[in-house]
């Protein structure tokens, strides 16, 4: 089976080994002189130019348009990969061997879902981003790709979420889901203006995007999905990240 995940990064870090992973430096484009080791997002069908409001898109989108042969491919990130074994170590991440085997039985891999306990995702968002991108998401989809909207909506009003692009898909699916995701957020973005937007919130794209996965996958039960365990390489400061969920929580966007 023909694999490949990638490992979207912007910088020099511990990759592994498996030759499953191809490390691909993200914004190329913007950053021609920074890492001459990794692939670049640069090269061929690319939109690595937008990689400051895509993010990792930039790798997804690259990795379909120009490895059309794969059987199947992923995206994780320099930090953060998919894990059986739940070591914090970068060569005991998920293997080619591991991949196989598990796409033998289903058609997508995602990261373990990740709860918010006490709000929504919609109100998640909306206490963490700028309101305006998912509302003109939510019309688009409304007006332009009505069969989704049921999805949309559960997954609006659920408490948890697939997050990080993090996936591994067979070729069908991954053609299905960057064709409408893609073609979503090319309006998306011809919609808004987000030149006043701080460089974190600039970010929007992928942002929004990770919203649009579960949507895409509850309107495609056809499609067998399997939940990954997932390692963040480096440490977190939990009473930290707490507090500033709390502060968002408590006085909304924009505050903290």
């Amino acid at each position: 089976m023909k694999v490949k995940i990638l490992v979207a990064t912007h910088k020099n870090y511990a990759m592994p080994k498996d030759p499953v992973y191809l490390p691909v430096f993200v914004g190329k484009a913007l950053h021609p002189d920074v890492n001459q080791t990794y692939q670049g997002d640069n090269t061929g069908d690319n939109i690595s130019a937008k990689n400051a409001n895509y993010n990792e898109l930039t790798a997804i989108y690259w990795g379909w348009k120009n490895l059309p042969d794969l059987d199947a491919m992923g995206l994780v990130h320099y930090r953060r990969h998919f894990s059986l074994t739940g070591k914090k170590d970068v060569q005991t991440v998920l293997t080619q061997a591991d991949v196989e085997k598990l796409l033998a039985q289903v058609d997508v891999l995602v990261p373990r879902r990740r709860n918010y306990y006490i709000e929504s995702n919609e109100s998640h968002y909306m206490h963490v981003h700028e309101h305006e991108p998912l509302e003109v998401m939510k019309d688009i989809i409304q007006a332009d790709y009505p069969e989704y909207v049921p999805a949309m909506e559960k997954v609006l009003k659920r408490t948890w979420a697939h997050m990080f692009n993090m996936f591994v898909m067979k070729r069908q699916p991954l053609d299905e889901y960057c064709t409408w995701m893609f073609e979503v957020l090319a309006k998306v973005e011809a919609r808004i203006n987000i030149t006043n937007y701080t460089p974190y919130e600039k970010r929007v794209y992928g942002f929004l995007s990770e919203l649009m996965l579960d949507t895409w996958l509850e309107t495609h039960p056809e499609y067998r999905v399997k939940e990954v365990n997932y390692v963040f390489m480096e440490p977190v400061n939990w009473f930290v990240k707490g507090g500033k969920f709390l502060k968002r929580k408590i006085f909304g966007h924009g505050e903290h």
